[in-house]
């Protein structure tokens, strides 16, 4: 509901998710894997640190440290979440994840409604409303009528063969 309160349509959402991705996409690909370890680059700058995708920048005490990939996230005990830098030096993780966490469940609540609206206007459809209501209950009396009158006829020109002697009997032989 935030981003229905911020007027971003699903369309806006997916639009933003891929220009937060194009912006993060060149720093990525611009970092040179390096053979040498991530703490050469401890107390340098953050943009010669993050040209290798295997480290972590910590902003707290300027240490660039090899990231954890053994889990999502780097513990507290290494850095902090907010001062924790990867990819591109102006975001910090705790950001990025809020960003990224928001933007998946806009969008996963934008596919849910449009679910919900479809199915609700497919039942709309497939239910009939009054007035084919009434059309058919008026069919199937006609329907009704005719079998009625059918039959009715059927009975009177049976009468009427039977009265002259032209009722078509089952056996023809049981007359002799």
């Amino acid at each position: 509901m935030a981003s229905a309160a911020l007027g971003l349509t699903p369309r806006w959402l997916m639009l933003l998710s891929a220009a937060l991705l194009l912006l993060l996409l060149p720093a990525a690909s611009a970092q040179e894997p390096s053979a040498m370890s991530c703490s050469v680059y401890t107390n340098k700058s953050c943009e010669e640190c993050l040209r290798n995708v295997s480290c972590l920048w910590c902003n707290e005490n300027k240490a660039c440290l090899d990231y954890p990939v053994r889990k999502i996230l780097p513990p507290a005990s290494l850095c902090k979440l907010s001062s924790a830098r990867w990819g591109v030096c102006w975001v910090n993780f705790e950001a990025l994840i809020i960003t990224m966490s928001v933007l998946g469940g806009s969008v996963l609540l934008g596919i849910t409604v449009c679910c919900c609206y479809c199915c609700r206007s497919r039942k709309r459809s497939r239910k009939p409303d009054k007035s084919d209501e009434r059309a058919m209950r008026e069919q199937e009396e006609r329907r009704v009528r005719q079998e009625e009158r059918r039959a009715e006829m059927k009975s009177r020109h049976d009468e009427i063969r039977k009265k002259y002697g032209l009722f078509k009997e089952q056996n023809p032989y049981e007359k002799f």
